[in-house]
């Protein structure tokens, strides 16, 4: 008896973005898989660079997935290249993500900011003040939250975050400086 090894695909066919779910128009690609001339494609860090060094891209419409562990500061000198970066949360625990995607705002990075794997719906509205503005969207309950517009997130902040805030000075729930 033969067992034969399937593959499946399980990256979401659509992704959370401006408050609706809308078809997804970007494809992972494995490190051996050929750039297609058209597409959006996300590649991973390592091959972005070297791909990027080697001026192999040309103008094709490209995007990082970066992994926890990955130094989102190498990319810095390449951010007006990419269209879109997807930063990984394969543990619900694993905050580096929420680092690297504010790094990103801070080094100017206008493009989309997708969180991608163990996403819930506790994390969304933390996700978007630190700059995220797509999300793959697997865990059934966050998905139906965020269908049915709801946000049990606090409204109230002491600090500000990469969007839009209220003016500081108008908060009278945040501490005064001494």
């Amino acid at each position: 008896m033969t067992i034969q090894a399937t593959t499946i695909d399980t990256t979401p066919a659509d992704v959370f973005r401006a408050g609706h779910f809308v078809p997804d128009d970007w494809r992972r690609l494995a490190d051996d898989e050929i750039v297609p001339a058209d597409g959006r494609v996300f590649l991973s860090v390592g091959r972005f660079l070297k791909e990027a060094e080697a001026g192999t891209l040309g103008n094709k419409t490209v995007g990082v997935l970066v992994e926890p562990a990955d130094r989102v500061s190498s990319l810095v000198p390449h951010l007006d290249r990419l269209s879109a970066i997807a930063i990984d949360f394969p543990k619900f625990a694993d905050g580096r993500g929420f680092s690297h995607a504010a790094l990103l705002k801070r080094h100017g990075f206008a493009g989309e900011i997708r969180a991608v794997g163990n996403i819930l719906i506790d994390q969304i509205t933390h996700l978007k003040r630190v700059g995220f503005t797509a999300f793959e969207v697997t865990h059934a309950v966050t998905r139906r939250y965020l269908v049915e517009g709801r946000d049990p997130a606090p409204k109230h902040y002491y600090q500000p975050g990469a969007g839009d805030e209220i003016p500081a000075g108008t908060r009278p729930w945040a501490r005064k400086p001494a």
